[in-house]
């Protein structure tokens, strides 16, 4: 099916990072008061734990940022560049060489904006046994300007997606990019998906994600999103089920179509609320010998899962390549592939 794929179906937005990776033991992050499977935006006291992981963890430089993931893995799978087009902020520096350089191998039409401000953002990946615990400085990401979108050959490649993927930490950019995004998919019916991300966004960017809510046709999040969603906008359930389909029942412009929500939850089932019905597809587990790092894991199931969706594929088909992707994922530190994916529906 690849070779009826144009370039530029696909359009993702988001952070681009530099992943700063290494496995510390517990007590570097109760150091830095960080927790395992967890993800935050670096304050002051975050700082100089970079420069510890280089210097005394012998730490891995991996091309990163949610969103630039899942281009990769979608692209992995797509065996034809191009298909998808990136856009995001980084400086004008070594790090975003080394970012643009993996990404555009990766097969990815890279459409960076450059600023001058900052340095190129970098995240720490800190691995403790299998949970890892992502803390980011955004640096550069920060400097999203909405004028990028509006420079005449992003706009044209703008027009011409028929697909939006735009992750959650974005609102902490740009919830004016995202707003022009989404009504930009509304207005000519495209498709355009979200990532819950983290659960702190639920809670200290719920404004700016309720705003971009109504414009979504698919949501992605993981369990403890799911939960945080559900406690910051009052659902009074922990049911996961009856959370994916109340997120799925909330007020959507494009009625079109009915917004589809899919939770993932690790080695649980995927949870898929759709039309207003709830099916579960088993995740795979693996030898606990055989999981080296679950950083990677929903990155790679969006991607995954968007492969096919972009392809004309079934929802079911969707998620079982998603599942498929994280599996593979997994079992290698960051979120890195090798050979050609043999998924078969």
């Amino acid at each position: 099916m690849a070779e009826k794929l144009r370039e530029g179906l696909l359009l993702g937005m988001g952070n681009p990072l530099l992943d700063i990776s290494a496995t510390v033991d517990e007590d570097f992050l109760k150091k830095y008061d960080l927790k395992p499977n967890n993800a935050i935006l670096a304050e002051e006291k975050h700082k100089p734990l970079y420069d510890e992981l280089i210097e005394q963890y012998h730490a891995d430089f991996i091309a990163g940022g949610s969103v630039q993931n899942s281009m990769r893995v979608a692209q992995w799978f797509l065996e034809k560049p191009n298909i998808t087009i990136y856009m995001g902020c980084v400086g004008k520096d070594k790090y975003s060489k080394i970012l643009e350089e993996r990404a555009r191998s990766s097969g990815i039409n890279v459409r960076y904006h450059y600023t001058d401000k900052e340095t190129t953002g970098t995240c720490a990946v800190l691995i403790t046994g299998k949970e890892r615990s992502l803390c980011a400085n955004l640096a550069a990401a920060n400097c999203f300007c909405p004028s990028h979108i509006e420079e005449p050959e992003n706009k044209k490649l703008i027009d011409s997606a028929d697909y939006f993927y735009i992750s959650g930490f974005f609102l902490t950019v740009s919830p004016e990019t995202i707003q022009i995004i989404a009504k930009h998919a509304f207005e000519k019916n495209k498709l355009f998906t979200m990532n819950l991300s983290a659960p702190f966004l639920c809670e200290l960017f719920k404004k700016p994600m309720r705003a971009a809510l109504p414009y979504v046709d698919i949501l992605f999040g993981n369990e403890t999103e799911a939960d945080a969603f559900a406690k910051a906008n009052d659902f009074q359930t922990t049911d996961r089920k009856e959370i994916a389909l109340k997120i799925s029942r909330m007020e959507k412009i494009n009625d079109k179509r009915k917004r589809i929500v899919i939770i993932t939850q690790g080695e649980g089932p995927v949870i898929l609320a759709r039309d207003n019905t709830v099916t579960e597809f088993p995740a795979e587990k693996l030898p606990a010998e055989k999981v080296i790092d679950t950083n990677g894991a929903g990155d790679a199931f969006v991607g995954g899962f968007l492969a096919q969706l972009i392809q004309g594929q079934s929802i079911e088909v969707c998620i079982k390549c998603g599942i498929w992707a994280a599996t593979q994922i997994i079992q290698k530190s960051g979120c890195t592939y090798e050979g050609k994916p043999n998924f078969a529906p």
